[in-house]
């Protein structure tokens, strides 16, 4: 997912994408330790997706402080 998809989305859709995500990566990773993943890629994809929304944010809390 692209950052600039993810800036279009309003605070309340960011978070709820952020804990779908949150929950696929933990089943993708009690998948990966009961059976063998074909994309491993998937970890970083997930885990960047996270880091992008959280970015995003923590960029939208701060500009309302200022």
């Amino acid at each position: 997912m692209k950052a600039t998809e993810l800036q279009e989305l309003s605070e309340a859709e960011l978070e709820t994408k952020l804990g779908e995500l949150t929950e696929e990566r933990f089943r993708l990773r009690f998948r990966s330790a009961t059976e063998a993943i074909e994309d491993t890629s998937a970890f970083r994809s997930l885990r960047r997706d996270v880091a992008r929304i959280k970015t995003i944010l923590r960029q939208r809390e701060q500009a309302g402080q200022a």
